[in-house]
C-alpha cells in the first residue's frame, strides 16, 4: 500500500487500476485491522481514516477517492455513523463535480442498535467484513459499479451481528475510559465505541452468552433450518483466541442443532475497540453468488485466502 500525499489515507499500491470498479472503506481508527487491513487484491482499494473513533473529514475522503479513481466508479463502504455518513456524503458530491461516479453501501448488521423495523438506523460493527469482501470480490471480477453496490447490499441485507463487552477501553486523546463497569459485570449489544448496549448484568458463563447472542441474531433475520451461512467470532482488541474458539465451538453446536450449515468461519480480531475486551457475533447467510464472492482469493495484511 501506499500513503496519499497530504491526508490521513492509504491505497494499494496498484491504485488507481484503470476499468475496475474501485472500493473505498474508511471510519476512525482504534480498530484495526479495519480499516487499512482490508486493503488488497479482492478486498478494498483505499482506506480514510480519521483519529481514534473520529469520521475521516471530507477532505481526506475526496483526495482518497481522486486517489483509487479508475474511470468505472468508486463505491464508498462504511458503517452507519452519523460522522461518517456526513462526510462520505460531502466528498461524494465533490467527486460527482469532477466527474467520479460514486455510489455508497451504508453497513447496517447491529442487531442490538435499532430494531427490525427500522434496520436503516442500526450501526455497522464487525459485519464490514463480509459486506467489504463481497464488495472487492465483485469488484475483482470486474463488475459495474451498479453490480458491485447491488452485491454489496446483498450482503448487508444477509448479515446480522452482536457484541458483548467485559471491559472498557481509553481513548488516547482523553486518557478516560469511554464508559465505566464493574469487574463483575458485562454489557450486552454495545457498539463498537462504547455506545450503550440492550443490558448491563453480572456476567454470565460464555456459553449463556453465546446463547443469548446468537437467539437475537438468528430471530432477526430470521435463519431458518436449511441456510448456508459464514461466520465470524471477532475479538474487541483483548480477548485471547483461546476464549474466542470457546464461543465458537458454541455457536457451531447451536447452528447445527438448527440445521444451519456452515460454508466458511473466521475467528479472530476482525474489527475491534482499542483494548476492550469481549467479542462479537457475525452471520451471514449465503446464496450461490455470496458463496462464489466468499470464495474468492484475496490478499491484504488482515486475510490471505487462497482458491
Amino acid at each position: 500500500m501506499r500513503r496519499v500525499d497530504g491526508v490521513q489515507a492509504v491505497v494499494r499500491v496498484e491504485a488507481p487500476i484503470q476499468g475496475k470498479v474501485a472500493v473505498l472503506i474508511g471510519g476512525g481508527s482504534g480498530h484495526e485491522p479495519l480499516f487499512m487491513g482490508y486493503l488488497g487484491k479482492g478486498l478494498a482499494d483505499g482506506c480514510a481514516v480519521g483519529h481514534v473513533f473520529a469520521s475521516p473529514s471530507a477532505e481526506i475522503i475526496y483526495q482518497s477517492t481522486r486517489a483509487v479513481s479508475g474511470g468505472a466508479g468508486v463505491i464508498y463502504v462504511y458503517g452507519n455513523y452519523s460522522g461518517d455518513v456526513m462526510n462520505f456524503d460531502m466528498a461524494a458530491e465533490r467527486a460527482a463535480e469532477q466527474g467520479i461516479a460514486v455510489t455508497t453501501v451504508v453497513i447496517t448488521d447491529d442487531v442490538a442498535s435499532a430494531p427490525r423495523e427500522a434496520r436503516d438506523q442500526r450501526r455497522g460493527i464487525a459485519g464490514d467484513f463480509f459486506v467489504i469482501k463481497a464488495a472487492g470480490a465483485r469488484a475483482e471480477e470486474g463488475a459495474s459499479l451498479a453490480e458491485v453496490a447491488a452485491a454489496a447490499t446483498k450482503a448487508n441485507d444477509n448479515t446480522r451481528s452482536m457484541g458483548v463487552a467485559l471491559t472498557s477501553c481509553i481513548v488516547p486523546a482523553s486518557g478516560k475510559a469511554t464508559f465505566h463497569m464493574g469487574e463483575d459485570e458485562m454489557e450486552i449489544g454495545l457498539g463498537i465505541h462504547g455506545e450503550p448496549g440492550e443490558s448491563r448484568q453480572k456476567i454470565l458463563p460464555a456459553d449463556r452468552i453465546t446463547d443469548r447472542m446468537m437467539a437475537r441474531i438468528l430471530e432477526d433475520l430470521p435463519f431458518a433450518s436449511g441456510d448456508r451461512v459464514a461466520v465470524l467470532v471477532n475479538g474487541l482488541g483483548a480477548t485471547p483466541q483461546g476464549e474466542l474458539y470457546i464461543v465458537f465451538r458454541r455457536v457451531a453446536a447451536m447452528l447445527k442443532q438448527r440445521r444451519i450449515s456452515i460454508h466458511r468461519s473466521y475467528v479472530g480480531e476482525y474489527s475491534t475497540s482499542l483494548e476492550m475486551a469481549g467479542c462479537s457475533i457475525s452471520l451471514m447467510r449465503l446464496d450461490q453468488e455470496l458463496t462464489r464472492l466468499l470464495d474468492q482469493p484475496c490478499d491484504s495484511a488482515c486475510l490471505v485466502q487462497t482458491a
